[in-house]
């Protein structure tokens, strides 16, 4: 089911209670010279509505929210973005006629870094006002982290920036919309001493060109693989929360 194909008279006959509403957030922003500044919203729309088709009766599924808290990238050109507390209030604003409304299950599937604060933030302000509802977030890359480590082909074993996994997925998505001959790598630079450390840069700070990762060893066919592995965990996440039971 999707919202925003539906009628209000259909959606007020939505059973509230076995399904679950699940709400994309993006944004648009800079992906290096290679990739369109789109990129995020591509891809998590994509598992998004892949995550729907497989459970056509058991997810109502929002339109993808694309703007997202992309200060840091600002420096960079070519970037749309909320400051965090606007983000934070966007989130509880879009969340918040949901659950007055009687949807018990909500999953906030995230295409962007930069929103994982934010939708973590506008989580925990939801939910002392709705204690008995199921509302959870993530990004699907860190629902998906140990598979897509798995087939990934660089040293970097996790989600970058217009990197090895968002390239190879927009080649298997939108390959018209790749710059191939603009690809290049971006090695971490920093000391391993760091490791776990959350230092305020922003993009421009970090690189030269607005990539985090190896582009180059992207393809369609690893793309359509990484996009195959967060369908299935976002599928797997989906029907577990149906089953849990709503918290006391």
């Amino acid at each position: 089911m999707r919202f925003a194909e539906m009628t209000a008279p259909q959606l007020g006959q939505v059973p509230r209670d076995t399904i679950l509403v699940l709400s994309p957030v993006a944004a648009c922003e800079q992906h290096s010279r290679h990739l369109p500044t789109i990129t995020d919203t591509i891809l998590v729309t994509a598992v998004a509505e892949q995550a729907e088709k497989q459970l056509p009766n058991r997810v109502l599924l929002l339109p993808t929210l694309w703007l997202g808290a992309s200060s840091h990238h600002l420096s960079l050109g070519g970037t749309l973005s909320v400051e965090v507390d606007t983000h934070i209030n966007l989130i509880c604003d879009l969340l918040t006629p949901l659950l007055e409304d009687g949807y018990q299950r909500i999953l906030m599937l995230n295409g962007h870094g930069g929103n994982i604060d934010t939708m973590h933030v506008a989580l925990r302000r939801i939910q002392p006002k709705h204690p008995n509802r199921l509302v959870a977030a993530a990004s699907y890359w860190e629902l998906a982290e140990r598979e897509l480590a798995d087939l990934v082909e660089g040293s970097r074993k996790t989600m970058g920036h217009a990197c090895e996994f968002e390239t190879s997925m927009i080649l298997a998505l939108r390959p018209d919309l790749v710059h191939r001959e603009q690809m290049e790598n971006d090695p971490p630079k920093d000391d391993s001493v760091f490791r776990g450390l959350f230092t305020a840069e922003d993009m421009k700070q970090k690189t030269d060109h607005g990539a985090v990762g190896y582009p180059e060893l992207a393809n369609a066919e690893k793309g359509k693989r990484f996009l195959e592995a967060a369908v299935r965990r976002t599928v797997e996440v989906i029907e577990a929360m149906i089953k849990r039971e709503l918290p006391g």
